[in-house]
């Protein structure tokens, strides 16, 4: 009797331990990421301040990749902190010069901060949706990563052929998809999915990155400017 009652309690306990740990996970990762926007926005500033020039399309896919691997291969030691700093300070200043062109423009303040304020709004609400539902979004990986093959292959179109309506659509596109890669990461964490806090706050902030540089594109060419 004494047997069948502790196999009774043993799927419970699990199921409790899993919750408590998808907890732990979700806060150290929002206090992580919290700490990393500030630093990126102090990273962007001084770029602003010293007037800093765009860095070369190389050096910057390169810092971004080296970066990411460094977190990747630190992830489970305390250096991984480090890399999540230096990779997020990196993307901050690579911003600073993109900001200072847009706020140099007679309408570029709000357009700053429109799409900080709906970036933030956009986060807030898809990540309490997926804290409050509790729904199991893994279903959306395929179609994410699908998506954003095509968008990355459009953008160098763009790029490549100097095409602004589809360098717009891309814009547009990238919007959908890191909205729905909030959704799925945020649900990945609560469902135990991803239980490295570091590598969570890396997922949840380059999202963070495209869906602001994507909106500041839209709302760049809705204002006319």
């Amino acid at each position: 009797m004494q047997s069948n009652d502790v196999l009774s309690k043993a799927p419970v306990t699990l199921t409790l331990e899993k919750s408590l740990s998808s907890n732990k996970v979700l806060r150290n990762t929002y206090m992580l990421l919290a700490m990393t926007l500030l630093f990126s926005a102090l990273t962007a500033g001084v770029a602003i301040a010293t007037k800093a020039q765009p860095l070369h399309w190389l050096i910057t896919l390169g810092g971004y990749f080296g970066f990411l691997f460094a977190v990747t291969k630190l992830r489970n030691s305390a250096w991984g902190l480090a890399a999540v700093f230096a990779l997020t300070g990196f993307l901050g200043y690579t911003l600073g010069p993109i900001l200072s062109l847009y706020l140099s423009l007679p309408n570029g303040s709000q357009v700053v901060m429109t799409a900080l304020g709906g970036t933030g709004v956009i986060f807030l609400a898809l990540s309490a949706y997926a804290l409050v539902s509790r729904k199991d979004f893994s279903f959306m990986a395929g179609f994410l990563m699908v998506g954003l093959l095509v968008a990355v292959l459009a953008s160098l179109a763009a790029v490549l052929f100097s095409l602004p309506a589809l360098s717009l659509a891309v814009s547009a596109m990238m919007i959908l998809l890191m909205s729905g890669m909030i959704l799925w990461q945020t649900s990945d964490i609560i469902h135990g999915g991803e239980t490295n806090y570091i590598m969570a706050t890396v997922s949840l902030y380059i999202s963070l990155f495209n869906l602001f540089t994507s909106l500041l594109h839209i709302l760049g060419v809705m204002s006319d400017d």
